[in-house]
């Protein structure tokens, strides 16, 4: 037996990190260095959608995290992008046995990467998200409804999402 960070599959290889796991990242995907022909193919359509360029936007949030651990000099492009990942990073975190629905998961990661959590200090991105799913199920139920039967994340949808997103934002 030869202990291993990587678990290999028909169709891809998967690198889980310690430091990910330890800081409550389940599973502790590296998303840089994963492949998986599969995981696409497992993917709702509304899911798809969603988290298009998260993969890309993690992967590049862990390098400049990186490069720029030791700068006291950042940029205000730099410290938009490291809130954004750190945000992900936060959303990303699962208590155990609490699981989202996928439209849950959906909305969430619409908001996420229109980069309208941001602002959202990262020790409050958890509670923002269970009060705006809350706030969602309560004033807007039918959106959960349609993405739940249709699984297909239209347009219109998106930005039915984004409104009531921005509604809850003001109402807070």
């Amino acid at each position: 037996y030869i202990p291993t960070n990587v678990i290999s599959i028909t169709d891809g290889q998967i690198f889980l990190e310690a430091d990910l796991f330890f800081a409550g990242m389940r599973p502790a995907v590296n998303v840089g260095l994963s492949v998986s022909r599969v995981g696409g193919a497992a993917q709702t359509k509304a899911m798809k959608k969603a988290s298009g360029s998260i993969r890309i936007d993690l992967a590049q949030y862990r390098e400049m995290e990186v490069f720029t651990q030791f700068s006291s000099d950042l940029d205000a492009a730099t410290k938009a992008q490291l809130q954004y990942g750190k945000c992900l990073m936060e959303l990303l975190k699962q208590p155990l046995c609490n699981p989202l629905s996928m439209a849950d998961q959906v909305i969430t990661l619409v908001v996420a990467t229109h980069k309208m959590m941001v602002d959202v200090e990262i020790k409050q991105v958890k509670k923002f998200q269970t009060d705006m799913l809350r706030y969602f199920d309560v004033n807007h139920p039918e959106i959960g409804q349609e993405l739940t039967e249709k699984k297909v994340l239209t347009e219109e949808l998106e930005q039915k999402i984004l409104q009531t997103a921005e509604e809850f934002k003001k109402s807070r």
